[in-house]
């Protein structure tokens, strides 16, 4: 059953996002106003050293006033791929450049409502090349045992989609391989 999107008209519009509001037929013919957001594409990384740590940020919230660990991320410049976004994301936040950088998956966070898509890698290894120059993105970058992280879900600790769905599958690709 699909719905068919007839046009969107911008209602506010701001660097990071677009909020439309698309005129929408569902499969019964009605029509309906649908609000959706219109947003940038986010690259995200998980950088492993050779312990099996994931270079992580202890980080507040402050839309759900949260504290949790995650991993770099940040929005896709024009002209830059995400895989450009994920090296330079991951250095700016940590201060640390990553390896070579290997997809891992795409993610459609609020499908429902959003057309976001968070592209996100893993890495082998990092070269510290000095403090991050983003310092207000987390309060503590660290590195955490890739062993922990399922525990770390459970007990809340990772809570952002974003970081979990990658940090766990490769968790699960790491204990299978």
């Amino acid at each position: 059953m699909r719905w068919i999107n007839h046009g969107e008209r911008t209602v506010q519009a701001t660097q990071w996002f677009r909020l439309n509001v698309a005129d929408v037929e569902l499969p019964d013919g009605r029509h309906i106003d649908h609000y959706l957001l219109r947003q940038r594409e986010v690259a995200v990384t998980a950088v492993l050293d050779d312990r099996e740590n994931v270079l992580m940020l202890w980080r507040h919230r402050f839309i759900p006033d949260t504290w949790a660990w995650e991993l770099p991320s940040g929005m896709v410049d024009d002209g830059e791929t995400p895989e450009e976004a994920a090296a330079r994301e991951t250095l700016e936040e940590t201060g640390w450049r990553p390896g070579r950088l290997h997809r891992l998956l795409t993610l459609e966070i609020s499908a429902g409502f959003s057309d976001a898509r968070h592209h996100a890698y893993w890495a082998r290894g990092a070269e510290h090349i000095g403090p991050p120059t983003d310092p207000f993105e987390s309060e503590r970058i660290d590195w955490i045992p890739l062993g922990s992280v399922p525990e770390l879900v459970a007990r809340g600790e990772i809570r952002a989609a974003n970081t979990i769905a990658p940090i766990l599958l490769l968790h699960h690709l790491r204990c299978a391989g």
